[in-house]
């Protein structure tokens, strides 16, 4: 049994991004989010457009990418989405110092 699945975003027609995970053929999920047949966010955002996918041997490995995925700002996503490695380590970088590096206070 095939245990793995495809983590995959969709451009949706008004521009938005779309994130899901399937077991089945890409080219049969994308089929189902055009036809309206899958429902939920995408149903109203057709047509859609597949702009990224990636395999994972275990299907739980592709959840979790799909829920860190879903909270990267747009041009995270979009520098995934072209491939650009140096741009998203950019935009990884944490823009305000930790906590844990300011000085403390003097007791």
């Amino acid at each position: 049994m095939n245990e793995g699945a495809f983590l995959y975003i969709l451009r949706c027609a008004d521009g938005s991004y779309y994130i899901g995970v399937t077991r089945t053929s890409l080219e049969a999920r994308i089929a189902q989010h055009n036809a309206g047949t899958f429902g939920g966010y995408t149903l109203t955002r057709r047509s859609v457009k597949l702009v990224f996918s990636q395999w994972f041997e275990h299907v739980t490995d592709a959840i979790e990418n799909e829920r860190k995925l879903k909270k990267w700002s747009r041009a995270k996503k979009e520098a995934l989405i072209l491939g650009d490695l140096t741009a998203l380590r950019e935009l990884s970088k944490r823009k305000s110092p930790h906590r844990s590096a300011e000085p403390r206070p003097a007791e």
